[in-house]
């Protein structure tokens, strides 16, 4: 985390939030929700307790905003990719490679949607924010896979919500239970020739999933 001068934060509101919610995103991710403690929060943010409460409230809202903040990051970022401008099936493969590529750089946002699945998504419910986003990249999928079948690259039949829920779990799964699974199949698989083998994999699936159909015969 940057380090900023204590006399910046207490002139700037918005930088000492930025900081707080860098903070807990790390605690959160790494204690769980019901293992993190306040206390830890403000001390990696370098920030009285009573800030944190004075901005947040409680514990339950700053983990709603890590939540928010972490949606919202990788949506914006899926939204930069410009899958418009790629044929339809190679826009699929690309959010294929997006989504592996950065559950890998961002390890934090899977073990905070792992956490957040332990509290049966209370905090999602009560967001008003989350639902439109994925909404609107649901729609951006859809368009995807009506272009492929116009011209014929993508078979019909495909679920845009499936297929968004198939590419997260080929590579959710991997992730988060990487130490019980190298255990099991006594190999790294935190390897990177491991890692860019499961990429293949992940592509080889959705591929063969959205080809289209032959006739027999």
């Amino acid at each position: 985390m940057v380090k900023e001068s204590v006399s910046k934060r207490r002139h700037d509101p918005e930088l000492t939030q930025r900081l707080i919610l860098s903070a807990a995103k790390t605690v959160f991710a790494d204690k769980g929700f019901d293992g993190a403690r306040v206390d830890q929060i403000a001390a990696l943010a370098q920030v009285n307790k009573q800030l944190i409460y004075y901005y947040f409230d409680n514990k339950d809202m700053l983990f709603s905003k890590v939540l928010e903040a972490a949606y919202l990051d990788i949506r914006t970022k899926e939204a930069a990719l410009d899958l418009d401008a790629l044929p339809a099936r190679d826009a699929v493969l690309r959010l294929v490679e997006f989504t592996w590529h950065y559950y890998l750089e961002n390890p934090e946002f899977i073990r905070l949607l792992n956490s957040e699945n332990q509290l049966q998504a209370r905090h999602l419910k009560a967001l008003d924010t989350i639902v439109p986003i994925n909404r609107s990249w649901l729609s951006i999928t859809e368009t995807i896979l009506l272009r492929g079948q116009q011209d014929g690259s993508i078979r019909p039949g495909i679920d845009a919500m499936q297929l968004n829920i198939s590419i997260s779990a080929l590579g959710f799964f991997y992730l988060i239970n990487q130490s019980t699974l190298s255990i099991l199949y006594q190999k790294d698989l935190k390897q990177v020739a491991e890692l860019e083998q499961r990429l293949v994999v992940m592509k080889d699936t959705i591929s063969c999933w959205l080809a289209p159909q032959t006739p027999p015969g």
